[in-house]
Formats: C-alpha cells, sequence, structure tokens
C-alpha cells in the first residue's frame, strides 16, 4: 500500500490549495479515505473523511464549512479542497487510509498559512 500526498505550500491567510492523495496497492473504490493534520507541538487530528463510494463526508468542526473531500475511484485518488486558510491551518496533513489487514500513511504534505 503507498499512500502519496502533494499540493502542500505556503499561503496567505483567506487563500486556499486543493491537497491530493494518490493511492496504489489496495481496491481504492471499497475504502473509506481519511485526512489528518499535525501542527508543531500538537496531537494528530483527523480533519475530514468520505465513504467508500463518496456518499457520506465526515469533516471536523474547525473546519466545516471551508474544507471538502472528495475522491475520483477512476484516478484512485482522494483530494482535500481548502478555502479561506487560516494560520492555525498551518500543519503537515496526511492521507489515511484502515484497511482489515493495517492502517496506512502517507508521508505527509506541508501547509503553511502566513501573510
Amino acid at each position: 500500500v503507498q499512500l502519496v500526498e502533494s499540493g502542500g505550500g505556503l499561503v496567505q491567510p483567506g487563500g486556499s490549495l486543493r491537497l491530493s492523495c494518490v493511492a496504489s496497492g489496495f481496491t481504492f473504490s471499497s475504502y473509506a479515505m481519511s485526512w489528518f493534520r499535525q501542527a508543531p507541538g500538537k496531537e494528530r487530528e483527523l480533519v475530514a473523511s468520505i465513504t467508500s463510494a463518496g456518499g457520506s463526508r465526515y469533516y471536523a468542526d474547525s473546519v466545516k464549512g471551508r474544507f471538502t473531500i472528495s475522491r475520483d475511484n477512476a484516478k484512485n485518488t482522494v483530494y482535500l479542497q481548502m478555502n479561506s486558510l487560516q494560520p492555525e491551518d498551518t500543519a503537515v496533513y496526511y492521507c489515511y487510509v484502515w484497511a482489515p489487514w493495517g492502517d496506512y500513511w502517507g508521508q505527509g504534505t506541508q501547509v503553511t498559512v502566513s501573510p
């Protein structure tokens, strides 16, 4: 199983970024996918999740209304569209999947929100 994130970077407050996570090594369309983040000195936290077919989504209260999780099962890719970014969104963002035989993390992509 491999999860490869991309799309992070430096953005000003109020700006937008779209993260992507390309998955391989498992049947992507059969599993829910999630995005987590970890800010310096803080624990890793769940940001958003999406079910296997994309019919149901979960968002942390801190990002609700600003972030959108989506997936393209034909491309084995899950996305996180992040709008109205704020300095408190600064973190390393990780893609995650749980499967019956184990759970897997991507390497992470840095998002920095700063003037």
